[in-house]
């Protein structure tokens, strides 16, 4: 059996990764940058099957690089899902690009066979993505988060590793996508029905499973260095906003916003119109060529996966 390290193990993507791998009796190395991520023998979220192995638990911190000495020695596959997130700007560039290029030094000199690195679709920037393939598209990353984790994917695939993008990631843990839809529309009282930009996204335990192949994978069956992550069907912007709503508990509004209107009224309550963006055009990237070469086929998508979540979700709701 190959060792596989996974590192942001406490994170949100990194806890479904984990339990994933546990339930495929994967041997582990998870790395944490303050305490050990999960007792050894324990899974994130308590679904392993009876093939769990005991978890190796190292604490290092992709911001000191001399805490990264030897925590690949041994390991096979090295998944690299953790990454700073907004912030300063230097700590994006301490973490996200000067601590990859460090960690895959590391891998590089203890012979780790692959490196699989999460990134993101934000690298792209602002713009229109319809069905757009990786290959066909220039990075051009607007913020120091995207910037960084940019610099991250040259370091990875300059050591011959693979880079998966995800646009939107939804399920248990996500503190980010849910809950900043839920904000926007609050502050437009729940009018957004009409709204048909594609969005492509992705269930967190469907990703994990996506990080977990592509790790696995054969040598050969991989054709690209990056690749988009997602369920193959797009989602609109009103059935996700629609699907927040409801779980959120938010009521609907009796009547419909354009999206023109939606942004006089962010600007006019002084709040950002970030995601806003993000759901005013089509942001829908291709997995076809991921789930090809995985030789797997998807789940069943959004409607399936986010109805899951809603207890989830309904709990935020009631611990705010």
């Amino acid at each position: 059996m190959h060792t596989t390290m996974i590192t942001g193990a406490t994170g949100f993507i990194g806890r479904h990764v984990v339990e994933e791998a546990r339930g495929r009796g994967v041997p582990l190395r998870l790395m944490s940058r303050h305490r050990p991520p999960v007792p050894a023998g324990a899974v994130a979220s308590g679904n392993a099957g009876p093939r769990a192995l005991p978890a190796q638990a190292v604490v290092a911190d992709l911001a000191r690089p001399e805490s990264l000495r030897g925590v690949c020695d041994g390991v096979d596959v090295l998944l690299h899902c953790a990454s700073q997130v907004g912030g300063p700007a230097d700590v994006n560039e301490a973490v996200n690009a000067r601590g990859t290029s460090a960690l895959v030094a590391e891998a590089e000199r203890a012979g780790v066979r692959r490196i699989v690195y999460l990134s993101t679709a934000s690298v792209y920037g602002r713009g229109t993505f319809r069905s757009a393939r990786a290959e066909g598209l220039d990075r051009r990353p607007g913020s120091a988060t995207s910037r960084t984790r940019a610099a991250a994917e040259d370091a990875v695939r300059g050591a011959g590793g693979i880079v998966l993008r995800p646009h939107l990631v939804y399920g248990v843990g996500d503190t980010w996508v849910v809950p900043a839809l839920a904000r926007l529309l609050q502050a437009l009282s729940g009018a957004s029905a009409g709204w048909h930009a594609r969005m492509s996204a992705v269930a967190a335990p469907e990703l994990a499973r996506i990080v977990l192949g592509v790790g696995s994978a054969p040598a050969g069956s991989l054709t690209a260095s990056v690749y988009h992550a997602a369920h193959p069907r797009p989602v609109t912007a009103a059935e996700l906003l629609c699907a927040v709503a409801d779980c959120m508990e938010i009521p609907a509004s009796r009547r419909e916003m354009t999206v023109s209107q939606a942004r006089e009224r962010l600007v006019d309550a002084s709040l950002p119109q970030h995601a806003l963006d993000m759901l005013a055009t089509d942001h829908w990237f291709d997995s076809a060529p991921l789930w090809a070469d995985l030789g797997q086929a998807p789940g069943p998508g959004f409607d399936s996966d986010f109805t899951e979540t809603r207890e989830w979700y309904g709990s935020l709701v009631q611990a705010a």
